[in-house]
Parts: C-alpha cells; structure tokens; sequence
C-alpha cells in the first residue's frame, strides 16, 4: 500500500517577535504553508498572529534562557529547528540598569542571553538550517566616539556611569559582539557538518524601533536624531537611510528563508538604502582573535564550556 506523501513542517523560532520591525517579520513567516512558529517573549498576553506559541523568555535572565531552551526542546517533541532568528534587544542602558546576574543590561540582553540561546539550540538546528542574528551598521558608527574602541568586555559587562558600558556606546557594542559571534559560529564544527547557514543582519536604521525598554528620554533622543541627524548622515552614507519597520521585516523574514541568499563566504547581509548589500564588517568584527576571546569571555560568564 502506498504511503501518503506528507510535506514535513517547517519549525521556526524568534525573539523579538512582538515588536518593532520583528512583528512584521513572523506576520510574514507564518503565511507560508506548513510552517510551525515559536516565540520567546516576556508576558503572557502578547498579540501574535493564530497558530504562533508563545513561550516565556526574559533575556535579562540567564536562568530564563536556559528554561527557554529545555520548555521549547520539550515542544520541538525530536523535530529540528529549521530557522532560528535572534532578533530582540534593548537601546543603550544606563550603568546602574543590569541583568538578573549583574551584567551590564545591554550586553546582557543584546549579546549574553542570544550567545548562550545560540549555544543551547544550535544541536537542535536541522542540517542546512538557518541561524539569523540581528546586528547592525552601528558596530561602527558614523560617529567615531560612539565607536567601541577595543574589545571592552569588562566594561560592557559591568558598567560604570560614562564608560563604554553604557548609553548608546553599549547598543554599538553589542551589536559588535553579535556580528563577532555570528562569524565564531559559522566556524563551529557542528555547523560546518550540518550545513547550517550562520547570518548576521544589519536591517539599517528602522523607524519605529526606539526600543520597547528605552527610556522617555532615550526614546526622545532617538526621535530627534532620527529627523535631524540621521538625513544628514545619509546624504552622504545611504547606510544610514531610514527604513520602515514593515520594509525591515520583510528583508528579515526573506534573508530568514533565504529568498534573499547569501554569496558565497559572506555571513553579514547590510540593507544600504533599503536594499541588501554583502559590505565586509568593522576590521574590529572581522579580527579572529577578537572573535575567540569574546567566545571564550562569553561562555565563562554563561558557565558554558569553551
């Protein structure tokens, strides 16, 4: 007797799904035909699309990441992880706002709990899966002084008032130190075997995306950079054009599903005037050494071996 041919289902999880242009994104994904998608957000009332699970993650707490991890492994019932999207993040914190483990709330958020997420469900990724970090243009911006001189890992992980742990200084920072992991990652063994696809994803400057967790004054200085200074920076760098959230969502959720692939080599998609380019990273980014030590520091501070 013939079997009947089943079409297996496409499994796909995101933080930063509730918000901001990553809304727009699972809006997208979960239109496609056999696709099964879960969410990590905080709450329990957040407005998804029908068909979406929403499982309970707090990225200021490591401990929730792990619970995270083992509650989603649980649901995954052995199927693999065909799409992972680390999207979710925070705007620069003050020195005195930290994790729930004492970490600098940005780094926590922004860099920590994604490293520590990517390390406990890579083994969950199915082979020639796909694995989206959200970084961004700003791990080098425009404006030098904003710029992370080094890798300050002490200082972005324990901050203190007007160091490089803090305020806008640490948004560039973390999202550095996503784009360096993104790149360790591609360079694991496990996905180098599995033919995972590792992706970087700058969506550029996104309206609409002052950060759930900013502040009033945060959030009013974003505003104002956003209508005076940023036009101004994209005259002349259109890396700085600003986006709508619905158009970044869909470059995400294309880049998610490889309607927008990669050449080959490359792991950071930059849109640059609303349109993907392939730009080689910071020489900071790019710098292995960097790279490995920022691993090693990151999985010491997540208790993860090497």
């Amino acid at each position: 007797m013939q079997e009947d041919n089943v079409m297996p289902r496409k499994i796909i999880v995101l933080t930063g799904a509730t918000s901001g242009f990553g809304r727009h994104t699972l809006a997208l994904l979960v239109q496609e035909q056999g696709t099964t998608v879960f969410v990590g957000a905080r709450g329990t009332d957040r407005d998804v699309p029908p068909g979406v699970e929403v499982l309970p993650l707090d990225l200021a707490s490591l401990d929730s990441v792990r619970t995270f991890a083992a509650l989603l492994e649980e649901r995954l019932e052995g199927a693999g992880i065909d799409v992972l999207i680390l999207n979710a993040g925070v705007h620069g914190a003050t020195a005195d706002q930290l994790s729930a483990e004492g970490f600098g709330l940005t780094f926590a958020v922004n860099h920590l709990a994604h490293y520590l997420l990517s390390r406990l469900l890579l083994p969950k990724l199915s082979k020639g899966g796909r694995l989206v970090i959200t970084s961004s243009n700003m791990h080098e911006p425009p404006l030098k002084r904003l710029a992370p001189k080094g890798l300050e890992i002490e200082a972005w992980a324990h901050p203190f008032p007007g160091g490089s742990g803090t305020g806008t200084r640490s948004y560039c920072a973390s999202k550095l130190c996503n784009l360096m992991t993104a790149q360790s990652l591609a360079r694991t063994e496990l996905v180098r075997e599995r033919g995972i696809e590792v992706i970087a994803f700058n969506p550029g400057l996104t309206g609409g995306a002052s950060g759930g967790d900013a502040s009033a004054l945060q959030k009013a200085v974003v505003s104002v950079l956003i209508r005076t200074v940023f036009p101004l920076i994209a005259l002349i760098n259109p890396t700085f054009k600003m986006n709508a959230p619905e158009h970044s969502g869909r470059m995400l959720a294309d880049v998610a599903t490889g309607t927008i692939p990669m050449p080959e080599g490359r792991v950071y998609v930059s849109l640059v005037g609303g349109k993907p380019t392939f730009p080689a990273p910071s020489a900071l980014a790019q710098d292995v050494e960097a790279q490995d030590r920022l691993w090693r520091e990151s999985a010491r501070m997540t208790s993860l071996d090497r």
